[in-house]
């Protein structure tokens, strides 16, 4: 690896433990074994750095979770298990969810730090559809990612702050897909 590489797994490593806003350039270097001129030269700053590095983390979170996830596409019992392997994982995911809402929570403290992950929204936004419903990400449209992955990354953020909030009673896979039943039932409910 060069230190390109080696930067953003240093700097990965850092929001692990140490989250976004308490690492500083001299930790990603000394995690990474490289040098604070590297930083800039190919990153341009610390913060955009950390960005790529969560966006990064958050790639290899939906890689993890893409694999091995039972039921067909679309059904309740993908559901669940996408939520099962979520909240199984909380232990090695829960920093990054925890670095996800110290960005959410920085406001615009950070220039250019909202813009640089918001771009990545709709990247996530696809890989959640694929996952739960097996349709390849090139045949999801705009429509498909500001309806139905909106959607779904408003569960999973929920459910990540729930769990960060409380882990003893946030809901467990079961009872956030016996939810999910229970509210498309009332949906789908015929008129009376």
């Amino acid at each position: 690896m060069g230190h390109r590489e080696d930067l953003l797994e240093g700097a990965k490593k850092c929001l692990t433990e140490k989250g976004f806003v308490r690492t500083t350039a001299r930790d990603i270097v000394s995690a990474s074994g490289t040098n604070l001129a590297s930083i800039g030269y190919h990153y341009g700053s610390k913060d955009a750095l950390l960005a790529q590095a969560f966006i990064g983390l958050m790639e290899d979170w939906g890689q993890n979770v893409r694999q091995g996830l039972d039921g067909d596409g679309g059904s309740l019992e993908r559901f669940r298990a996408l939520w099962e392997d979520v909240l199984a994982r909380n232990g090695e995911s829960g920093p990054v969810w925890a670095a996800s809402m110290e960005v959410a929570l920085s406001g615009d403290r950070v220039p250019g730090l909202r813009a640089m992950l918001a771009a990545s929204q709709a990247e996530g936004r696809r890989g959640l559809i694929s996952m739960l419903t097996d349709t390849p990400e090139d045949r999801l449209d705009e429509r498909d990612v500001r309806t139905l992955g909106a959607f779904y990354q408003a569960l999973l953020n929920g459910l990540m702050i729930q769990w960060l909030f409380d882990p003893e009673s946030a809901a467990t896979a079961e009872e956030f897909t016996e939810g999910m039943r229970r509210a498309a039932e009332g949906i789908v409910r015929p008129e009376k």
